[in-house]
């Protein structure tokens, strides 16, 4: 939801040579469940408050997507889903994905993710959801986040 710049380019072009797309971090390093709010320390038992687990943490979370996201509060209630339900939902209904990768630390956030499987959002849901997120997601192919940081991988 978040970063949509594969969209822009990658997805017409893999879809037209048979190519399927695999997404990583569909929750965008957990901001999408909503467990993160402005104003707020995140939790405890998060990636955020870990200092050695929060180093792209910087990417995603800052003032605009943080108010993106409590925008989506009450669209995915009034649908009846979860935050993350309806963010990985979101994702999988491209048919361009193969598959989402997803990150569970207990038991419970492996059935709450398997939940969105299968769940078709609304045309008025997508809709809605759009108008949330606003000019936050990336929309435009920019470099890959790692290289904007500094960060190299090896």
């Amino acid at each position: 939801m978040l970063w949509q710049a594969p969209e822009v380019e990658v997805f017409a072009l893999s879809q037209a040579n048979g190519i399927s797309q695999i997404v990583w971090s569909p929750l965008a390093q957990g901001l999408l469940t909503g467990k993160y709010r402005a104003g707020l320390k995140p939790p405890a038992d998060s990636r955020a408050a870990h200092g050695q687990m929060n180093t792209s943490m910087d990417l995603v979370m800052n003032d605009t997507t943080l108010a993106a996201v409590e925008r989506l509060r009450p669209i995915a209630d009034q649908a009846g889903y979860s935050m993350a339900e309806l963010a990985l939902a979101w994702v999988l209904r491209r048919p361009e994905l193969a598959s989402a990768i997803v990150g569970a630390s207990r038991p419970e956030q492996v059935h709450a993710n398997g939940a969105a499987s299968g769940v078709e959002l609304s045309p008025d849901v997508l809709s809605a959801i759009d108008e949330a997120l606003g000019d936050a997601p990336v929309r435009e192919p920019t470099p890959a986040p790692f290289a904007q940081s500094g960060v190299t991988h090896r």
